[in-house]
């Protein structure tokens, strides 16, 4: 079978871009598109997107990895070339990070780089594989937002108000794209056990040390409202309650609900 030069066969499977793969919810959605019948294009900004890859080719995936900043516009062009022209059948935009601690005692590139991660780099790949889907009337976009998009996120103040971006965001594309033939899923997850907190140095907080959803059960609920075109979907039942009593809730209180449980030392009071 031929290949382009990227490695992918020019196949009759499906092709979809997962990012943010290497671990977690993005590892886990990206083994439900191989176990689905899909092939992949993979990244993240760190190691371990082969450990992963060869994980994928288990379930007959062809799989292609890019170790990529999708932070920045360069980095996304870098992503978007690796296709080769080959159409995207589903991307699942699931790269981001988060930050822990009070806004004024972080470093400012490192909140700059939460920002870039999940709002810019993501919101500039949407545009530019959401077009190419458009244009061919056929596509599915799962964005991975979350719950604390809801609650303003007193010590993680950045990351809370990028989800709430990407929740927004979310919508509107989707109500933007309705009769188009692509349809925009948000996937929010709450509390989930993955290297999120670890590399937001919040391990010392409450949330940071308390219990976490699945993220295979995460993902598998993500994956399951894109393939039937849902607008979006809260994993875990626990999860919908917060995010229904966030609604009714003033801002004030729910920043001082989240300051308890995200105060670096809260783990140990």
């Amino acid at each position: 079978m031929a290949t382009n030069k990227d490695g992918f066969e020019n196949g009759t499977r499906p092709l979809a871009i997962v990012t943010g793969a290497s671990s977690g919810i993005g590892y886990e959605l990206a083994r439900n598109c191989a176990r689905n019948g899909y092939d992949l294009l993979i990244a993240a900004d760190r190691p371990g997107l082969e450990t992963a890859a060869q994980d994928f080719r288990q379930f007959g995936a062809e799989v292609h990895t890019i170790e990529v900043d999708l932070s920045t516009t360069q980095g996304v062009d870098r992503l978007y070339a690796a296709l080769e022209g080959r159409a995207v059948e589903a991307l699942l935009a699931n790269a981001g990070h988060g930050l822990g601690h009070a806004f004024l005692d972080q470093d400012f590139e490192e909140a700059r780089h939460v920002i870039d991660t999940n709002i810019t780099g993501t919101v500039y790949l949407i545009h530019k594989i959401g077009r190419d889907m458009r244009s061919r009337g056929k596509g599915r976009i799962l964005i991975t937002g979350s719950i604390a998009g809801f609650i303003p996120g007193t010590y993680q103040a950045v990351y809370n108000a990028t989800k709430a971006f990407m929740d927004s965001f979310a919508f509107a594309l989707r109500a933007e794209l309705k009769e188009s033939g692509v349809t925009v899923t948000c996937l929010m997850p709450g509390v989930t056990d993955t290297e999120f907190f670890a590399r937001a140095n919040l391990l010392d907080t409450k949330v940071g040390a308390g219990k976490k959803d699945d993220p295979a059960d995460v993902a598998k609920v993500g994956f399951e409202a894109m393939m039937k075109g849902e607008g979006d979907v809260v994993s875990g039942w626990q999860n919908k309650v917060q995010s229904a009593i966030a609604n009714v809730t003033p801002a004030g209180m729910l920043a001082e609900q989240h300051r308890k449980m995200a105060e670096p030392g809260s783990a140990e009071k």
